[in-house]
């Protein structure tokens, strides 16, 4: 048996003055004992989908992960500390708040640091002493000296947006890291300049700080909204980014029976169970 290191495809990269982050792609699986697992490998394999990792290597620094993504790590220094993230009492108000974890890990020290692996995607954001609100259960690690907690939004993003009363708060500077359910690629920053953006489904993913989050009405009134097969629209308005990944819901309808009838009508027809049509 060959000593050999496997060779990752590095696919987006940060590096700061104590870290560099980097998410890579695993080189094609070369397959496994289990016939079964070797077949779903396979389909995996021949739709092109990737395995992915984190992996974050520390020069004297800190890495804040959420519990159960560490992978593996190595070197001369690390070690691990259970925190709350800031007190027992921000602690328990990001978790009822956000729904992000009571405790988080921070790993110390220098060496590499590998995080869990997932045929999902990973996205590295890096902030300079800005604000960003992210959806729920986004954040997976970061920065040692990012503040993270939460942040309520209006009633009728609450009520009618689907995003529930909180979101989660990234602030400071340094590097999150996020997962994504679609590609880096495939996400949008949309800028905005005392303007607003208007989004019909839940796929705008986060915001700067600064952008208004509301839902409003498609139309003036709720006679031509109803007519309009629009509905309530997602709206952010306001001086700042938002990013948006519109593949998201066509991926969720790839995933359902119904949802691949809908994809194979005309935009906007509405899809039939019974019928399949």
């Amino acid at each position: 048996m060959r000593d050999k290191n496997i060779e990752f495809e590095v696919i987006q990269s940060i590096k700061t003055k104590d870290a560099l982050f980097e998410v890579l792609q695993y080189p094609k699986l070369a397959g496994s004992s289990d016939v079964r697992a070797a077949e779903q490998l396979f389909y995996v394999g021949a739709a092109g989908m990737r395995l992915k990792l984190v992996r974050v290597t520390l020069r004297n620094g800190c890495l804040r992960n959420e519990p159960g993504t560490l992978y593996y790590m190595h070197g001369s220094d690390l070690e691990m500390k259970a925190s709350t993230g800031g007190g027992v009492f921000k602690a328990l108000k990001r978790r009822t708040m956000s729904g992000e974890s009571f405790l988080v890990n921070e790993i110390h020290g220098s060496g590499q640091i590998y995080l869990e692996p997932s045929y999902g995607h990973f996205f590295l954001l890096e902030l300079n002493n800005e604000e960003m609100i992210v959806d729920r259960s986004l954040f997976y690690a970061g920065s040692g000296d990012l503040d993270i907690g939460s942040k309520m939004v209006s009633a009728s993003a609450a009520i009618a947006g689907g995003e529930g009363l909180f979101q989660t708060r990234i602030a400071g500077t340094g590097v999150a890291v996020l997962f994504s359910h679609v590609p880096a690629e495939e996400i949008q920053k949309i800028t905005l300049n005392n303007e607003t953006l208007s989004v019909d489904g839940s796929f705008a993913m986060m915001r700067t700080g600064g952008v208004k989050f509301t839902v409003k009405k498609s139309s003036r009134s709720w006679a031509a909204t109803s007519v309009s097969g629009e509905g309530l629209l997602q709206t952010f308005s306001g001086t700042g980014s938002v990013w948006i990944a519109p593949t998201e819901e066509i991926y969720s309808q790839l995933s359902t029976p119904e949802g691949l009838g809908q994809l194979a009508l005309p935009p906007g027809a509405m899809y039939d169970r019974e019928t399949g049509k």
